[in-house]
């Protein structure tokens, strides 16, 4: 028995040494967490929107880029990204679209919270908001 105890307190001796010698584990950097405000997806626009689409550019530049971000991609802190899986046409139609900006929307999908109703926002306006939406998610895969 003695032949084993002076090997396995030396095995123990060396592996205290190692573990109060070896470095801490360092922390992530700060910078790699996403910045409120940054784009959440990246966005390609097509290389030429239809004219109502255009149009609707505008609208949603003037009405949701703030909450929406630039090109539909979402702000961290603000709002979720509309060219994204979740908003494909056969999950969330144009008539949803049209009831949020009208009515307003609960969250359910995302925890920016509710999306107030937008009343300055016209049925018009939202068809066009909605024709550009569809072209920036068509452009990126999203059918």
């Amino acid at each position: 028995m003695k032949t084993y105890l002076i090997p396995a307190l030396g095995a123990l001796c060396i592996g205290a040494i190692g573990y109060a010698i070896w470095p801490e584990p360092s922390e992530p950097p700060e910078a790699a967490a996403p910045q409120r405000g940054a784009a959440m997806v990246t966005v390609t626009p097509p290389d030429r929107l239809s004219a109502q689409a255009e149009l609707g550019k505008r609208g949603f530049d003037a009405v949701c880029a703030a909450c929406h971000g630039e090109n539909a991609a979402g702000k961290m802190g603000f709002g979720p990204p509309l060219v994204h899986e979740i908003y494909e046409p056969s999950h969330h139609g144009d008539m949803a679209f049209l009831v949020a900006a009208q009515q307003g929307v609960r969250a359910h999908h995302w925890t920016f919270g509710n999306m107030p109703p937008q009343p300055g926002v016209t049925q018009g306006e939202m068809k066009t908001i909605i024709a550009y939406i569809r072209e920036l998610q068509r452009a990126n895969g999203i059918n």
